[in-house]
């Protein structure tokens, strides 16, 4: 039997803790589980892409527009700090579709202790006309003695709380919900001007008046955990526990003697590693997700013998993706000049995020691959960073970790397709822009008509093994310290090849853009409209990565243009695990040369007799 969960989500923040809370029933379940999110914008671009890629079976998403829905309730003056989305609740009825018999309403700040089948049975003890299924509140709010001249809605006596709801949808469409709770809200608000407590207050003046329309659920359903709650007279033992509500302000911070172990469970799933939640419900043949069948047909294509099959593998890999992971505001510019930099880094880079938004005002588009359990330390780091938390226009877009590689290029697109501006900087994390590039960039793609051509701007890059670099602030103090050798040409002493055509001799001198040709192994960090091709997924790990992008922007005619007063430098760090790799193992190499010879076979296939040259270029190099 398929139990259906209402929530409504909205935000940034709250698209984050919902996560927690369907992890936590995912977690316990062994039904189907149908989620009606009742979402704005900004929540269902990111829970779509998470669930898309999440590909848990046994569960299906709808989502429900509640700027829409802003109409229904926006007359209710209220003061919780769950703004207006706090009172959809009340419009489920008309909500959601007309054929749903019944459903269980959860806040996001709810965590599950036990199988939600066990709630999803309660209705059947409703009995005749009750149609609500609710906790009594725990705290003495509707009581009305919390402090001088506190003047709750009405209640009956300790009201009840609204974080968990059975619904009996049929039933109170007959009844005419709609019209019952609107009389009571206009009729209150005469005299309370506002709600305090969001939907909760009049989901309690209308039970007031009809006691009969409650089911009063035990309240280890909901354990309240907020200021003033008297939750601890509500279980006696840990094992009661059925759902926990962190419904303070204040989240884990609350004062309660067993808060210590009501934390544990909600970080255990907070750092769940949400991979293993796609298990299958067992003796339950979920239904064929389109997604799944492409993804399985694509796998038993490959070979498993195959001393490259892992490799090949990653390339078809769903990797679950949380979008905007923090707050994210951006006003396009109006010029239509903007660029956003885009870079990809995994947890041991975090550190060169401060100092990239120090040096780069403009947007920035980044992918972190991070485990579950990253992800909440990344959280916490970047709360705690003022340059960070001052920063709106920088969009986080998590890549949860699966397999044993790096997906470098997968990140680079997810990095690149989120974007908000016309044209985007490919760099990469290790790299600091020199000051002032992103206005340098803005007046380029102008001057050099960036919107109806086909260029890539070339931003010449350098590199200093020093780990305390006084940065330069100007193109003649960066030429004087390459000549006294605290500068150098990026990766001069191991690989000249990727950058020597962007002609660092000539840049010396130049004072205008110069065009540069294509050479084999070039991988210059470039400039482009945001309608450039996107990375190749078959690389992973080190190698090849950015050569087989250029090599296709040169395979498209795009024209190499360097920017005379523009420079990036990278930043000295401990080598990364796959360079590592690609060092020490030898299969590494040998399959990374095998991937190249078809990437180079597919770009003469697909682009025809222009291709040829990078067969020959690769055969003299």
């Amino acid at each position: 039997q398929t139990i259906h969960v209402a929530i409504v989500c909205a935000g940034y923040n709250a698209s984050r803790d919902v996560v927690t809370l369907v992890k936590s029933v995912l977690f316990h379940r062994r039904n189907p589980l149908h989620f009606h999110l009742i979402a704005d914008a900004i929540a269902k671009q990111i829970l779509a892409t998470l669930f898309q890629t999440w590909m848990v079976p046994a569960v299906r998403i709808d989502f429900y527009d509640a700027d829409e829905l802003k109409s229904e309730v926006s007359w209710i003056p209220n003061k919780h700090y769950s703004g207006i989305y706090g009172l959809m609740k009340l419009v489920l009825t008309k909500t959601l579709p007309s054929n749903l018999e019944r459903v269980i309403v959860l806040d996001t700040d709810i965590t599950f202790a036990t199988d939600i089948a066990e709630l999803w049975a309660v209705f059947h003890k409703f009995k005749g006309q009750q149609v609500l299924g609710l906790v009594e509140n725990q705290s003495d709010w509707y009581l009305g003695n919390l402090w001088k001249n506190h003047r709750p809605w009405p209640a009956l006596g300790r009201g009840y709380n609204t974080g968990v709801i059975l619904l009996l949808l049929d039933k109170l469409r007959k009844m005419k919900w709609e019209q019952m709770w609107r009389l009571t809200a206009e009729r209150e608000l005469m005299s309370m001007l506002s709600t305090s407590l969001a939907d909760q207050d009049i989901f309690n003046a209308v039970i007031k008046q009809n006691p009969f329309l409650v089911y009063q659920l035990p309240c280890f359903w909901n354990v309240q955990l907020s200021d003033h709650t008297r939750s601890e007279q509500c279980y006696r033992d840990v094992s009661d526990l059925k759902v926990i509500h962190w419904n303070s302000p204040k989240k884990l911070r609350v004062k309660n003697k067993h808060v210590e172990f009501f934390r544990n469970l909600y970080l255990t799933f907070l750092e769940y590693d949400g991979n293993l939640l796609r298990r299958e419900l067992f003796g339950c043949p979920s239904e064929a997700d389109v997604n799944s069948e492409n993804l399985q047909k694509q796998l038993s294509e490959l070979d498993e013998d195959d001393l490259c099959y892992e490799f090949r593998r990653e390339r078809f890999t769903v990797h679950r993706t949380h979008l905007y992971f923090l707050h994210y505001e951006y006003e396009p510019a109006s010029d239509n000049t903007d660029v956003t930099l885009v870079a990809q880094l995994s947890m041991d880079r975090l550190q060169m995020l401060e100092a990239i938004c120090k040096h780069w005002e403009g947007p920035i588009s980044l992918a972190l691959y991070l485990s579950d359990a990253e992800a909440q330390q990344f959280l916490r780091y970047a709360q705690g960073s003022e340059v960070l938390m001052s920063r709106h226009n920088v969009g986080y877009h998590i890549v949860y970790k699966e397999g044993q590689f790096y997906p470098v290029n997968l990140l680079r697109n997810v990095a690149m397709k989120h974007i908000s501006t016309p044209y985007m900087f490919l760099s990469d994390i290790d790299f600091l822009p020199m000051y002032g590039l992103y206005e340098y960039l803005r007046k380029s793609v102008i001057q050099l008509d960036l919107a109806n051509t086909k260029k890539a701007l070339i931003v010449p890059a350098f590199e200093t093994l020093r780990y305390r670099l006084s940065f330069p602030k100007s193109k003649a103090e960066l030429l004087s310290m390459l000549d006294m050798g605290t500068l150098f040409t990026f990766r001069y002493h191991v690989w000249t090849k990727g950058h020597a055509p962007t002609n660092f001799a000539k840049w010396r001198t130049a004072t205008t853009p110069y065009r540069v040709e294509w050479e084999a192994d070039f991988e210059p960090y470039v400039v482009v409209r945001k309608d450039c091709p996107e990375y190749d997924r078959r690389f992973v790990g080190f190698g090849w990565n950015k050569v087989a992008h250029i090599m296709e922007l040169d395979a498209q005619e795009y024209e190499f243009t360097v920017l005379p007063n523009a420079y990036m430098i990278h930043m000295p760090h401990a080598p990364s695990f796959d360079i590592t790799k690609f060092r020490s193992n030898k299969q590494y190499r040998i399959c990374l040369k095998t991937l190249k010879e078809e990437f180079q076979q597919d770009m003469s296939r697909h682009y025809g007799f222009a291709a040829l040259k990078y067969l020959t270029a690769e055969n003299n190099s």
